[in-house]
């Protein structure tokens, strides 16, 4: 089927506002992203609160949520989502509507194309890993939803297979469209980062972790590993970046016990620039995610020109390749080690830094948003 042009198409983009997650990260670049490549269709942001959505401004059409079915009934984002939206969207006037985000209104029947983007199946692959709740709604709605999709995006190989082994989905339902990363994610001089020590507390040299702290990021195991190298004479403190999510409370438990109250450094969610900063400034990334999707956050690092230490697993395979140094995230030891020989190895920082930078071009949000752009033209 050729190009068909000025489609309608929604975009359920309840999660923009979180870019401390890797959906809101998603769904703002997509968004972000169409609107430079796309001048023929009209998009509709399908939104859960009033907020004022101008940075969204997409074919000059100033959309601050045209859809927002919380005006006179109002309720909690649950309700939203899988009530009051489902039975709302019937009566829009659609070619598409895309929802990044794999549960939700379109798992129900609508009058128009429907596309999903299914990042991964964590909680349904690790479900003690996760809250109760969201376990049974991925239990619930998962199968219902793949099967009422026109076209499924995810955003690797890896969890394409999974889609495939765990969702029984036909591989020609499912399209693999990988992340990108944010021009903001580049190589900085010493100048430019050097507030981000004192802002955050920072008094050394530093290795970074970024991520929500779940026990899905495996972040348990780094403070096993570092208190290891800390009692060989480490000198380095470790930051950790991201939003308290399930369990948290057991992680910083963690840091109590090992006594590394001093040492470890929690940011809760930073604003861009900072981040970027951070990458910039610390010596080492490490990421040693049980489960990935895609995996955004070493992405990001290697854009920066930061050496990686990143788990065999999931996708981080696809995303890294030959950038980064591999572990087996369940082996504290192996952890360590990879650590510590990346800290005492220039060459080795060098090469992994250069590989990085040349690795992480290979990702972007312009080919992410036409890749897509190309589905929602064939669906339409």
């Amino acid at each position: 089927m050729g190009k068909v042009l000025f489609m309608d198409i929604g975009i359920i983009s309840s999660f923009v506002d979180e870019m401390s997650g890797g959906i809101g990260v998603y769904t703002h670049n997509l968004i972000e992203n169409l609107n430079k490549i796309d001048k023929n269709n009209n998009y509709h942001l399908i939104h859960y609160l009033k907020k004022d959505m101008e940075m969204y401004r997409i074919n000059n059409d100033i959309i601050i949520p045209k859809y927002n079915f919380m005006d006179k009934i109002g309720g909690s984002y649950s309700l939203w989502r899988y009530y009051i939206l489902p039975r709302n969207m019937k009566n829009l006037e659609m070619d598409v509507v895309h929802d990044p985000y794999e549960l939700g209104p379109l798992s129900f029947n609508m009058p128009f194309k429907k596309v999903v983007t299914i990042h991964d199946l964590s909680p349904i692959i690790f479900p003690n890993l996760f809250k109760w709740g969201d376990v049974m709604i991925h239990r619930l709605l998962f199968k219902k939803t793949v099967k009422n999709m026109d076209k499924i995006i995810t955003v690797s190989e890896h969890s394409k297979n999974d889609i495939i082994n765990y969702l029984k989905v036909p591989e020609e339902n499912i399209e693999v469209i990988y992340n990108g990363k944010n021009d903001a994610f580049k190589p900085m001089s010493d100048w430019e980062i050097r507030d981000v020590y004192g802002k955050y507390g920072i008094d050394s040299e530093f290795i970074l972790t970024v991520g929500g702290i779940h026990p899905i990021k495996n972040i348990s195991n780094i403070l096993k590993a570092y208190h290891k190298l800390k009692k060989s004479g480490l000198k380095y403190k470790l930051v950790v970046v991201g939003n308290k999510m399930d369990k948290w409370e057991k992680i910083f438990e963690t840091v109590q016990n090992l006594k590394l109250t001093g040492d470890v450094i929690f940011t809760g969610v930073v604003p861009l620039q900072d981040l970027t900063k951070l990458y910039n400034a610390a010596k080492l990334f490490v990421y040693p995610c049980l489960y990935a999707g895609f995996g955004l956050p070493p992405l990001e690092s290697m854009a920066c020109g930061t050496p990686v230490v990143t788990s065999n697993n999931s996708s981080l395979p696809e995303v890294v390749g030959n950038a980064g140094v591999m572990i087996d995230p369940y082996n504290v030891d192996e952890l360590s080690e990879a650590i510590d020989g990346v800290l005492k190895d220039e060459d080795l920082q060098k090469d992994l830094t250069k590989k990085g930078l040349k690795r992480a071009e290979l990702f972007n949000w312009n080919k992410t948003a036409s890749e897509t752009l190309n589905i929602y033209e064939e669906l339409g």
